[in-house]
């Protein structure tokens, strides 16, 4: 059962009316000078505001013209900057839902660390350091790790799966979130984030947009608009003395019209929404970035590093087979399998004994363990001392290390044992008795449905796919192979991760990944896309860009396409709004010279009313436009995994074609409507 909350409907009146009144704010020229296409339309449209006033004054100039060109002026600033309102807004919808998980927490603050004496604080008083005691019904009142207990929470509240989560001290499961509440026992949480700084404050404050930054691409972006704003503005300047030369007459009101109608205003007015629209699509699937440059970034991704273990399998291994060497019976390995994981609660320890004891029919009692062994990521093996018998089970490499077995002691039949299971994409597990070689274990790992046409996409994308996992070369190139994946890196430590990523950037390659370990963080930081599980350490999610509120390792491919549709949603716009100023120079300069010069009637193919009338169609197709291209800003261009070539083609196909045969329709109805109506 999921908790998440909904995203609101464009139409929703919650999100309307509170929008309609932020667009008006937003009017402010301080805010407004960070759109510098929008700034410059806002101050022509004061400036033909003052040549209507004092056209009202004195009784002079078309006041019914230069009232409406100046009121859809003002239009096209109103409409720009209820895009960004819209798209904050549906942000804030997020946040709210968020807001509601904080209340006024009190906390127990421990006394003594090593005691359970408590005083009851504010949790707003809590200090980064402070120890509180949280028990079962209880909210923990601050970001922290646990030192102590181990409990069940339930973190519906943040990651919208009710679910709960076991969180004990020591390992990857002790980070604990503000806000969540403790199910059963009790745990002690040492604060590691001041209150203000939570990762729920953060997240509001990172959906709500109020630490939006523009990216590089949209800074990118905006300087060649403004380029193009000032290529335009000097064009309309020379007009004016051309039209002059040549006798005809131009006012402001009509000179600042045509600059307004020439410059990119659509791109320039939806370019803000798109950005905080691609936030939000991350925010619906549960993902947080800490900026947008992240969602950019994971657009432009060349290489993804993706952790074998329940991103490309399922990762609960199976035991399925025992093997057996020369000298040691099946009944034999099976026992000595079972005894060494009777302590081990992993997966992969529980299907061992549920192998020797359903399909084998062995028994064996926890009687007589002298110590357990526990897995280690340095030892990579686990096992029991049992009456005198050290037995071990774990990586073929390991297990012979502890044997302490030359290559030359190695029996040939327990080498093509590990090959077989290794070839069939299984992972060997060896089992030894003291020095005593007795076999393998069969350890089944199940690629993933569907997997192997979603890395099919991506190569089509060109983007590389490289599986991370620290099975042997042979099992890996296995499971590779029937993966689809392009590369894999066997026996992978979290320092051959760091490296693989450095080497891949240092040949001008951007990297995504994702992990939850404390010695993931490393990897994280590094790469360029960083993708941390909220179960995961506070290291990781502290070091990432992105935090994954389901903590699914398959989510870092949804990232990557929501990345790749903000570009293309950005390129096809942007490749619409310069099709569309091209399209409406030639629907309205025709018009206004045609009587000076009759040849340029060849090119007034719209055969528009008036000189008036085109200037005042081509205004309020300008502002229209705006508005109905906010949906598609905000749901985004429709996603196709194709390579940057095709995606060029479609663009200029549909967008571009489209920029350009649009206006002449949609001027010439509203040029009819106008000339019906008699508004010029």
């Amino acid at each position: 059962m999921s908790n998440k909350p909904t995203t609101p409907n464009l139409v929703d009146p919650k999100i309307l009316f509170p929008a309609a009144k932020a667009a008006f704010v937003k009017l402010d020229p301080r805010q407004l000078v960070r759109n510098p296409v929008i700034f410059v339309t806002e101050a022509v449209a004061a400036l033909v505001t003052l040549f209507f006033v004092l056209d009202v004054a004195t009784g002079g100039g078309s006041r019914l013209f230069s009232g409406q060109i100046a009121a859809w002026l003002w239009f096209t600033v109103l409409f720009a900057t209820f895009a960004e309102a819209v798209a904050e807004g549906r942000g804030k919808a997020q946040a709210d839902f968020l807001r509601h998980t904080k209340s006024e927490l009190s906390a127990r603050k421990l006394v003594a660390p090593e005691g359970r004496e408590t005083k009851e604080i504010p949790a707003t008083m809590l200090k980064v350091g402070d120890l509180v005691l949280v028990q079962a019904g209880e909210l923990i009142p601050g970001d922290g790790e646990v030192v102590e207990g181990v409990a069940s929470v339930n973190e519906s509240a943040i990651t919208g799966e009710s679910a709960p989560v076991i969180r004990e001290a020591g390992g990857d499961r002790s980070a604990v979130t503000g806000g969540t509440e403790v199910l059963s026992d009790w745990v002690k949480v040492r604060i590691t984030t001041a209150p203000g700084s939570t990762f729920v404050d953060r997240m509001i404050a990172l959906i709500e947009g109020a630490q939006r930054q523009k990216t590089p691409n949209e800074i990118a972006l905006s300087i060649l608009l403004s380029g193009l704003t000032l290529i335009f503005l000097i064009a309309v300047v020379t007009l004016w003395g051309l039209a002059s030369y040549s006798a005809t007459v131009l006012s402001v009101t009509v000179l600042s019209a045509l600059l307004v109608t020439l410059i990119p205003t659509t791109i320039g007015g939806l370019l803000s929404a798109i950005g905080i629209a691609g936030m939000d699509r991350l925010v619906r699937f549960n993902v947080i970035a800490t900026s947008g440059r992240a969602v950019e970034a994971a657009g432009d991704v060349d290489t993804l590093l993706l952790d074998k273990t329940g991103t490309i399998t399922f990762g609960n291994r199976m035991a399925s087979d025992f093997l057996p060497v020369p000298g040691v019976t099946v009944e034999e390995l099976a026992d000595a399998a079972l005894l060494a994981s009777l302590a081990d609660q992993t997966p992969e320890g529980r299907s061992i004994v549920a192998l020797a004891t359903g399909e084998f029919g062995r028994g064996a009692s926890q009687a007589g363990i002298d110590a357990v062994v526990p897995f280690t990521a340095e030892t990579r093996l686990s096992g029991v001392d049992h009456r005198g018998r050290r037995l071990r089970k774990g990586a073929v490499d390991s297990v012979l290390r502890f044997a302490g077995l030359s290559d030359s002691k190695i029996p040939q039949e327990f080498r093509q044992a590990v090959d077989k299971v290794a070839r069939t994409g299984g992972t060997p597990l060896a089992v030894a008795d003291g020095n005593r070689l007795l076999g393998v274990v069969h350890l089944k790992d199940v690629v993933k449905p569907g997997i192997k046409e979603r890395f099919s996409e991506l190569r089509a994308m060109g983007i590389r796919t490289v599986m991370v996992t620290g099975d042997n070369p042979i099992t890996a190139a296995a499971i590779a192979s029937e993966a689809g994946v392009d590369d894999f890196l066997a026996e992978a430590t979290p320092e051959d991760k760091l490296a693989y990523i450095r080497k891949e950037q240092n040949g001008g390659r951007l990297i995504a990944m994702c992990g939850d370990g404390t010695n993931d963080a490393p990897a994280l930081a590094q790469a360029d896309v960083g993708v941390a599980m909220q179960t995961g350490t506070q290291a990781a999610r502290e070091a990432a860009n992105m935090v994954d509120l389901d903590s699914s390792p398959t989510k870092l491919i949804e990232i990557v396409e929501i990345g790749k549709q903000l570009l293309m949603t950005r390129g096809s716009l942007t490749t619409f709004s310069i099709a569309n100023d091209v399209a409406k120079y030639f629907a309205i300069i025709p018009a206004l010279f045609v009587t000076t010069y009759p040849a340029l009637g060849v090119l007034n193919i719209m055969g528009l009313a008036s000189p008036q009338s085109a200037i005042l169609s081509a205004v309020i197709f300008n502002a229209l436009i705006i508005v109905a291209l906010i949906p598609l800003a905000l749901k985004g261009v429709r996603y196709r995994p194709v390579g940057a070539a095709a995606l060029l083609r479609g663009n200029l196909l549909v967008y571009g074609l489209g920029g350009l045969v649009l206006p002449f329709a949609g001027i010439k109805l509203i040029d009819l409507a106008v000339s019906n109506l008699n508004l010029v």
